[in-house]
């Protein structure tokens, strides 16, 4: 299939036997960083600015719960095919592991995801603290943290994910 042919968005795109979705932005971050610095990101306070038709009935009760699950885009990251296996942040110490064993934001569709601290709301706004998403980011969905949605059971990961963590939210 040399094009796309436009479908509902509910089926989607099919392209060379795949499919694929178009997404439009809810709303876009506003924050004091314009940069995507590894670490320190719970020192950050940001807003989720909501975009028509979205308004503040989008939000009504979300302040209700301690935390927000914030879906956005990675909108100034890249992606190919080199990026499929690497050291975490070049680092040689820790094993060269797939992208899908590690949260880099050179990821194939570039989707990043965040639980932080619900601030306040405030009309067609959300405050957060400890997103990890830079001015401007593009945000897709935010769903209420609710406990049941957690790990069920024991949870594990390698020391190389505890050390790669140290200093990225505060201790």
């Amino acid at each position: 299939m040399s094009q796309c042919s436009r479908v509902p968005s509910s089926q989607g795109v099919s392209v060379a036997g795949m499919t694929s979705y178009e997404m439009t932005p809810i709303g876009f971050v506003r924050s004091s960083r314009a940069l995507a610095d590894d670490d320190n990101w719970d020192a950050e306070t940001s807003a989720i600015d909501l975009t028509a038709p979205f308004d503040a009935r989008a939000l009504q009760g979300l302040e209700t719960f301690s935390h927000a699950v914030i879906v956005f885009v990675f909108d100034k990251a890249s992606w190919d095919d080199s990026r499929m296996a690497r050291h975490p942040r070049g680092n040689q110490a820790w094993p060269e592991i797939g992208i899908f064993a590690q949260r880099a934001k050179d990821r194939p569709n570039r989707i990043g995801l965040t639980t932080c601290r619900i601030l306040g709301v405030e009309g067609a706004t959300v405050r957060l603290e400890g997103l990890d998403a830079i001015d401007g980011t593009p945000v897709l969905d935010i769903k209420p943290h609710m406990t049941e949605f957690g790990p069920r059971g024991a949870v594990s990961q390698p020391p190389w994910a505890s050390e790669l963590m140290h200093g990225y939210w505060r201790q």
